[in-house]
């Protein structure tokens, strides 16, 4: 499944860029009101710039859901709750309890006798 997301995602990432680098600027548009070769294109003066921008916006849609996506899919979600969900005690401390007996403190009469006289 991530797969087929990331390919999608690089598509919709060069499907961006070569609809962004197609769009012309903002200073083209005088050209077009002067005779320029644009106004009898395909879709008309302003029909290409409609269609580049709104085919930019769809694309750079699938581009954000895409990268949602990855980023859901990349988290590593475990069935254990976190920290502040209230987890367990780490188990380090529990074993390492049960495998060493507790250290009683010395008697008052040990430290008697070895205190020098």
């Amino acid at each position: 499944m991530q797969t087929v997301i990331l390919v999608l995602h690089v598509l919709a990432a060069a499907a961006v860029i070569g609809l962004v680098l197609l769009q012309h600027g903002k200073g083209a548009d005088m050209g077009a009101a002067f005779g320029s070769g644009s106004a009898g294109s395909l879709f008309g003066a302003s029909g290409s710039a409609n269609f580049l921008s709104r085919a930019t916006a769809v694309i750079a849609a699938v581009f954000f859901v895409t990268s949602l996506g990855l980023t859901y899919l990349s988290t590593g979600r475990s069935d254990s709750k976190g920290v502040i969900l209230g987890a367990p005690p780490a188990t380090s401390d529990k074993a390492s309890s049960a495998t060493t007996p507790p250290v009683s403190p010395p008697d008052a009469d040990s430290k008697a006798k070895e205190i020098p006289k």
